[in-house]
């Protein structure tokens, strides 16, 4: 007896398969993602701290330009303190300004994140609900495929039976024809 159904059973294997590893790959997809935004909101405060740094350092910088102003313009103290205490004021401003930008920065992008966190996971429960019911479809037409391969081919095999019997048959009439002749 011929198995017809190993083929229709295989191919549907293979379907579901595909099926979930599209559903995997998605969910990687998605964790992805969710990894570099978080990787984004960590970097911030390294990028706050580069950046502080980077608007230190020019505050140095202008302190020792200002310190060679004094030390080399004769008279200069009085002017060259005001404008030393208009510069730090300024920069302490930016500094304050700087740090509130990114507080700001990060709790906007981590709400996000959070927000797309809860958005994707409701998606992928969709999902997953979508799949699951997809593959039980899938697995009942499978069965019902392999059912029809199953019936076709006992059909098949009960025709072959007849056709074996009519040509016994045939052969059975052809030799006793053969014998008449003979005869």
């Amino acid at each position: 007896m011929v198995d017809y159904t190993t083929p229709v059973t295989t191919a549907f294997e293979m379907q579901r398969a595909t099926i979930e590893q599209s559903q995997k790959a998605l969910e990687q997809s998605v964790t992805f993602q969710q990894n570099v935004n978080n990787a984004v909101i960590d970097s911030l405060d390294t990028q706050e701290s580069a950046q502080r740094r980077g608007v230190e350092l020019s505050k140095t910088a202008f302190h020792s330009y200002l310190d060679a102003v004094e030390a080399t313009v004769p008279g200069m103290a009085g002017p060259i303190n005001e404008v030393r205490q208009a510069v730090d004021e300024q920069y302490d401003f930016l500094l304050e300004n700087h740090a509130e930008v990114f507080d700001n920065l990060e709790s906007e992008m981590t709400e996000g994140a959070d927000a797309y966190d809860e958005m994707t996971e409701d998606y992928l429960n969709a999902v997953e609900e979508q799949v699951d019911m997809l593959v039980e479809a899938h697995e009942e037409l499978e069965s019902q495929s392999v059912e029809v391969a199953q019936q076709f081919g006992d059909q098949l095999e009960e025709v072959q039976e007849q056709v074996e019997e009519i040509q016994d048959q045939v052969e059975e009439v052809q030799a006793q024809a053969a014998d008449a002749v003979e005869a």
